[in-house]
């Protein structure tokens, strides 16, 4: 009884490591970014948004390369494990790619004087990234075969990852219809206190995104499994119904 109990929990000793990492280091980065670093010549206190929007904008990034391999080794493998590591990370890439939205129109607000300028090429693609991974997410709720529903959403995951170096580099690519700055990380212009803040938030980031891809994957994993439980079952119903007759 034990042991069926422990196969259906998503907690192991290293997601535990994970949550105390976070639960320390969390209040560590409060501390840096609101009290500890400060302000920007040029952006002011706007800059303290740097260190949440920059870590979430990466992870996002990561997130959907994720899927994208995890579709490509789907489609060639067949392989249940990648399948469901490509849609446990969209679903976390969405929420990265969500808060990069949020916190990139609230910090434009005092920096450009508008929530949302929809001649930003950097704005506008990285929204049409975060529609096409909502696509790849709500077809993968559309009734199928669990076969065939994997393989239209690794399309989808493939397809819409192309977006992700267009987003990146538009900023270079459009320079002339952009109000967006290039690279916090690249333009040499965040020193000191100001950039440690900034690294702090990208491990922790990561942290985080280790920590929820690791429960949602064994989460997905536990619906794939009762999904083919299920299946059997109504298999043999069938066979017996069949032979019944």
């Amino acid at each position: 009884m034990r042991s069926v109990h422990n196969q259906n929990l998503t907690t192991s000793k290293g997601t535990r490591f994970l949550g105390i990492l976070l639960l320390v280091g969390v209040p560590t980065l409060v501390l840096f970014a609101f009290f500890l670093s400060p302000e920007d010549d040029n952006m002011g206190d706007a800059v303290r948004l740097l260190y949440i929007h920059v870590p979430v904008a990466i992870f996002a990034y990561v997130a959907f390369v994720i899927t994208a391999l995890g579709s490509v080794f789907y489609l060639w493998k067949r392989s249940r494990w990648w399948d469901t590591a490509a849609h446990a990370s969209a679903e976390i890439g969405v929420i990265f790619c969500g808060l990069t939205l949020a916190t990139g129109s609230i910090w434009g607000r005092p920096t450009w004087n508008t929530w949302w300028e929809w001649g930003d090429v950097r704005l506008v693609t990285t929204l049409v990234l975060f529609l096409m991974f909502l696509g790849y997410l709500a077809l993968r709720q559309v009734p199928a075969d669990p076969h065939v529903r994997s393989k239209r959403a690794s399309v989808v995951g493939i397809v819409a990852a192309i977006n992700i170096p267009i987003v990146n580099r538009s900023v270079e690519w459009w320079e002339n219809n952009t109000l967006h700055q290039q690279s916090s990380l690249t333009d040499g212009k965040l020193e000191n206190l100001t950039l440690f803040t900034l690294f702090l938030g990208l491990i922790l980031t990561g942290v985080l995104y280790l920590w929820l891809m690791t429960h949602r994957f064994r989460v997905g994993w536990l619906e794939t499994e009762i999904e083919i439980k299920d299946a059997s079952v109504a298999l043999q119903e069938r066979i017996a119904e069949g032979e019944s007759r």
